[in-house]
């Protein structure tokens, strides 16, 4: 089993350490600080696979730290911890990208069982950034596409539609599913001779007549190897 490593921003020190030790108690790794600047530091040492985070802190706002982790960082899962317990400041957290809002006072085992459903849902995600099969290697997250030992450049759009692809490997998605997953800048219509025009285009760059396939009437598939 992976020993996740967890981050605390929190101020109030008993509370701090009741925390470090309850998530240590689960064989996790743990850091605890308890300023945003000591946050930031660390962040630029490790990766966290989650952080727990206080909203009123000595040296600034959670809120804003929380727009700094989601910008740089929008992998790691923010679980934010606070006595503010007013639906506009739950709403703000939500809206500015927290993935769970625990008000103070809570139980330690319910924070547990929180923090293990945010790690799995993020292991779950990142099982998605990566495809390894069929010849070809695609690392989502770091934009590498590769054939063999052959890389190639991929659009955005044409990313898109390749994760699409090989989420859902084996099956066909309809053209209209793909349109609305891909196109997702609000406009009102986008012509469907684009999705065509997209899929000739990946097709042709990664050499993949035979994955890609046109189900005719329906969508697309990517077709693995028997």
């Amino acid at each position: 089993m992976v020993n996740e490593q967890i981050m605390i921003i929190e101020d109030d020190s008993e509370l701090g350490r009741g925390l470090t030790t309850a998530l240590k108690n689960d064989g996790k790794t743990v850091i605890c600080v308890n300023t945003l600047k000591g946050a930031a530091d660390q962040l630029l040492v490790f990766r966290p696979a989650l952080i727990l985070m206080d909203v009123n802190l000595p040296d600034g706002n959670g809120f804003d730290f929380l727009k700094v982790v989601k910008n740089d960082h929008p992998e790691i899962p923010v679980i934010m911890l606070t006595a503010n317990d007013t639906d506009s400041d739950i709403v703000r957290g939500l809206d500015l990208g927290a993935d769970d809002y625990i008000t103070k006072p809570f139980s330690l085992s319910v924070l547990r069982a929180r923090v293990n459903t945010q790690l799995r849902r993020n292991a779950s995600r990142a099982s998605e950034e990566f495809f390894e099969g069929d010849g070809y290697t695609f690392d989502f997250a770091n934009m590498i596409f590769k054939k063999g030992e052959e890389t190639f450049e991929l659009s955005k759009t044409e990313q898109k539609i390749l994760r699409i692809l090989v989420a859902n490997r084996g099956m066909t998605v309809k053209r209209n599913d793909l349109i609305d997953k891909v196109w997702t800048d609000g406009a009102e219509y986008v012509d469907e001779n684009a999705l065509s025009v997209s899929i000739k285009r990946l097709r042709d760059k990664l050499g993949a007549k035979e994955n890609i396939k046109t189900v005719y009437g329906l969508g697309y598939s990517w077709k693995t190897e028997k």
